[in-house]
């Protein structure tokens, strides 16, 4: 539940097309994104610009139940300082059991807590979309494309929230909205973003493109916030992997060399 905070469009119920519709692939544009790649990592002013675009936006009725305020504050995220945390979660309200003498009721949240969950029962929790999601396909059975290009978890999203075409149509009493991304053609979900949504302050562009990125950017870190620890871990690892098979090829060389000396001379 949200509290003193004013948002942005509505979301539309539902996510899905109906299952008629989900054999057909979407199409989905390779962004660019700063964390791709070995030695990628997240661009802290664009999760702080994806933070702002969900709260104004997507919050209304997609939670984010995996995620605790106080990571908003940890490194390798949108770093905000601690009174900022503090000031966000406070904008939020929580059940709390121990209340009223254990009958419950609710309180501004604290940075311990956790996001509320989706407002709507079909609205689907964000936290972790951005791995649940695959954008890339292909070919069938091998997985070359994701080995290449990634899951595509961010690609999908911002490709789903760029790709409304503006066509439109009623099925079974629902709307239907065309969507170049969403398997089948056709979503439930109106168009939440149309460009100059949400104005930044660091006077970053606005257009649905770029604010489409920022908001995939920070659900893909709501999935993954390890991200760089992960990341770090691995190339260490690697490299000691390195330097232990020189050591053991040069080990290998110098207890074997007389052995070898001594069988190619009785050879003559």
């Amino acid at each position: 539940m949200l509290r003193k905070l004013t948002l942005g469009a509505m979301l539309a119920l539902g996510l899905a097309g109906g299952p008629a519709l989900a054999a057909e692939e979407g199409h989905v544009t390779d962004f660019d994104f700063s964390f791709e790649g070995p030695f990628g990592s997240y661009d802290q002013m664009q999760l702080q610009r994806g933070l702002q675009v969900y709260t104004e936006v997507c919050s209304a009725c997609h939670g984010l139940r995996y995620v605790a305020f106080r990571a908003l504050g940890e490194e390798g995220g949108p770093a905000l300082p601690e009174p900022q945390v503090r000031a966000y979660a406070e904008f939020y309200e929580v059940y709390d059991e121990a209340l009223l003498d254990g009958q419950g009721d609710y309180r501004p949240a604290i940075p311990t807590d956790h996001f509320p969950q989706s407002s709507l029962s079909n609205a689907p929790d964000l936290s972790l979309m951005a791995k649940a999601r695959a954008g890339f396909h292909g070919p069938y059975g091998t997985g070359i494309s994701q080995l290449v290009n990634g899951m595509g978890g961010p690609e999908y999203i911002a490709s789903l929230l760029t790709g409304y075409t503006g066509e439109q149509r009623e099925e079974a009493g629902a709307v239907l909205y065309e969507n170049e991304a969403f398997p089948g053609g056709w979503i439930a979900m109106a168009p939440p973003l149309y460009g100059d949504d949400v104005p930044f302050a660091d006077g970053s562009p606005t257009d649905l493109e770029s604010t489409a990125q920022d908001v995939a950017a920070f659900l893909m870190w709501t999935a993954e916030p390890k991200l760089g620890a992960r990341k770090q871990a691995g190339f260490t690892g690697v490299l000691m992997l390195g330097v232990l098979a020189v050591l053991l090829y040069l080990t290998n060389k110098r207890i074997w060399a007389p052995h070898k000396r001594k069988i190619k001379h009785k050879g003559h």
